[in-house]
């Protein structure tokens, strides 16, 4: 009984909670289509959750002549707390040809900054008091079976829509031209929308069931968004009291990148079993999003990133302690991305999780993920007012921390 435990409280359970622990790892990475649930026992199941992630990251020094050269941060976190929902429903359509909808939030940022950031932002005309996006997923995936001599094989594939939604908030710097100038102490608030564009995964897996043996790979496309057709996508600028004065359209285009998971598990003894997996992030597509702000000087323009290719590797144990409560824990290594523009630095995480399987049928996940950010620097650009490797002020960032719960609930019949 241990041994098929291990396969039904651990199997798919163990490598949903090595996803939540990188919540907060790679770029603009936040949750993963909760595919894995096409391998579970059962003609319909379904799972529901959410991760809450609390970075805590902020500036240690800033340089700036704005600010009379290198001072010590005093601004609070400029990271947000957010919340990743995942939802997915499988259905057996026969013996051998399985089909999961998915739902999650595949990528999103969100930081608000204090008046020493805005203040050292002027230097390039404007400093940015908040910014961030989100991208939802919506999936579907499909697996079917080849039974073999042993174990079993199967082939993956399927599509999915991605959205994207950005929000950028500027404070204006005195001397602007028209109509900049008319609204001292102004903000001006660049929205881009675009709706759902398609992409797809392909993957394939082998499986011992017996020994809870696992092996699986999948790759997921980049998906390029050209917002411009939404009444969304603005450059509004307001006065002080928040006013509107002028609004202008926008449109711009930008790609998020393509990955390429392995995972593998595998019992290693009555009731224990190990889990790894490695993650290759197509980050380096993200150089700049190009965009336009029709009717005013200056365009093309663009947001900048640079950033290199993510790497994150994780491994981990799980052991079932009875036949309705199973639990693991393991470690997690993330490749920062950032080369000129931003502090996303490498990062580790230690993440727990338990499975608690009621009389119902149903089963609950509970987890959670301690993330240590280790420190970086980034140089100031030479020329802030014109695209260039290098933020508008130079800035260091300490060693940080970052915390993440995640709770789900599944049923199936």
């Amino acid at each position: 009984m241990n041994k098929m435990r291990v396969k039904t409280l651990l199997g798919a359970t163990a490598l949903s909670f090595a996803a939540m622990s990188v919540a907060y790892a790679g770029g603009f990475n936040r949750g993963t289509a909760d595919t894995d649930i096409i391998f579970e026992d059962g003609n319909f199941n379904m799972r529901s959750g959410v991760t809450i992630v609390m970075p805590q990251r902020s500036y240690k020094t800033i340089t700036s002549p704005l600010l009379g050269g290198t001072v010590n941060g005093t601004d609070s976190d400029y990271t947000q707390t957010y919340v990743i929902p995942s939802s997915a429903v499988k259905f057996n359509l026969s013996d051998d040809l399985r089909c999961a909808g998915t739902f999650t939030q595949s990528f999103g940022a969100h930081a608000e900054y204090g008046p020493q950031a805005i203040t050292a932002g002027l230097l390039d005309g404007t400093g940015t008091v908040r910014e961030g996006f989100t991208s939802n997923e919506l999936g579907a995936t499909c697996g079917y079976k080849f039974d073999l001599a042993k174990g079993r094989a199967w082939l993956l594939g399927g599509v999915f829509g991605q959205d994207f939604d950005y929000q950028q908030v500027v404070q204006f710097a005195p001397g602007l031209p028209a109509p900049l100038n008319a609204v001292p102490g102004g903000t001006g608030t660049l929205s881009f929308k675009d709706d759902y564009r398609a992409g797809y995964r392909i993957g394939a897996a082998y499986e011992i069931p017996e020994i809870a043996l696992r092996a699986q790979v999948m790759y997921r496309s980049a998906v390029t968004h050209s917002p411009g057709n939404s009444a969304g996508d603005s450059f509004v600028v307001r006065t002080s009291t928040g006013i509107p004065v002028a609004s202008f359209a926008t449109d711009g285009n930008g790609t998020l990148p393509q990955s390429l998971e392995f995972k593998v598990q595998s019992g290693i003894a009555p009731g224990w079993l190990a889990f790894a997996s490695v993650k290759w992030t197509d980050w380096s597509v993200l150089d700049v999003l190009r965009y336009n702000i029709q009717g005013l000087a200056g365009n093309p323009r663009v947001l900048e990133y640079y950033y290199r290719d993510g790497w994150t590797v994780t491994g981990g144990i799980g052991h079932a302690f009875s036949d309705n409560i199973s639990g693991l824990a393991g470690l997690t290594w993330d490749r920062g991305v950032s080369t000129t523009e931003d502090a996303q630095t490498d990062t580790y995480t230690a993440f727990a999780g338990v499975s608690l399987k009621d009389k119902l049928g149903g089963e609950m996940r509970l987890g959670g993920a301690v993330s240590y950010l280790t420190s970086g620097s980034v140089a100031a650009d030479p020329t802030p007012a014109t695209p260039g490797a290098g933020n508008t002020f130079g800035y260091t960032v300490g060693s940080d921390w970052s915390y993440a719960l995640s709770a789900s609930y599944a049923v199936k019949w």
